[in-house]
């Protein structure tokens, strides 16, 4: 029953590994205003390549770059929940009861003034700095450029569910998201809890992608 989705996924990632690929730090000017973004993280693979971890895209127009400077560079976890995701893990893997603060979204005046005297600022801003520096190690990706907003969100869900139905392209032993407190990203071995098990690619849609 899955082999369909494996095979999709194979031709997907061994695609899309052929696709220019972006290391930190990264010349800006390359990367296009408006697409899919296609993760992959060291010591992961599948299908004989890297393996999808993570894929995502922006709303607003000629925003890329912006959302990839909130993972990459910008250290607030309420503006990235990648950034959140990662410093989960970092806080569970080392047991650190910090986690129940690190869950608080302190994005709005009101969860400030209520749950702010809660936060360590020290801590808050160690806990980034380790984000940052696992993430520009660790993390490389490719760029599909798309300009229409409605055709990137469908495609990016669809490439979501390509990856996430695959039962090929499993973590490995040592992955990160593995001690996450979200069991959809140790699930699915994605760096996701949204989009997962939809509806996937085509094949049609699959090539229509690549010429993209």
């Amino acid at each position: 029953m899955n082999k369909p989705y494996s095979n999709l996924c194979t031709d997907l990632t061994s695609w899309t590994n052929t696709l220019p690929l972006f290391h930190f730090p990264y010349d800006e000017s390359n990367i296009p205003e408006n697409g899919i973004y296609i993760l992959f993280e060291k010591g992961e693979t599948g299908h004989g390549s890297n393996r999808i971890v993570r894929i995502g895209t922006h709303t607003g127009n000629n925003q890329l770059r912006s959302r990839l400077r909130q993972h990459f560079l910008n250290s607030n976890k309420d503006r990235s929940i990648f950034r959140k995701n990662i410093g989960r893990c970092l806080l569970n893997k080392g047991r650190d009861p910090y986690l129940a603060i690190w869950e608080m979204d302190m994005t709005t005046k009101i969860a400030r003034d209520t749950h702010g005297h809660k936060v360590d600022q020290g801590k808050q801003q160690h806990i980034e700095k380790e984000i940052s520096d696992y993430m520009q190690k660790n993390f490389f990706f490719a760029v599909i450029q798309v300009d229409d907003k409605d055709k990137r969100l469908l495609l990016e869900s669809k490439i979501i569910s390509t990856v996430s139905h695959c039962k090929i392209c499993t973590p490995s032993s040592k992955w990160l998201g593995l001690y996450s407190p979200k069991e959809k990203i140790k699930e699915s071995g994605l760096w996701l809890v949204n989009e997962l098990y939809k509806e996937p690619l085509t094949k049609k849609e699959l090539e229509l992608l690549k010429g993209l």
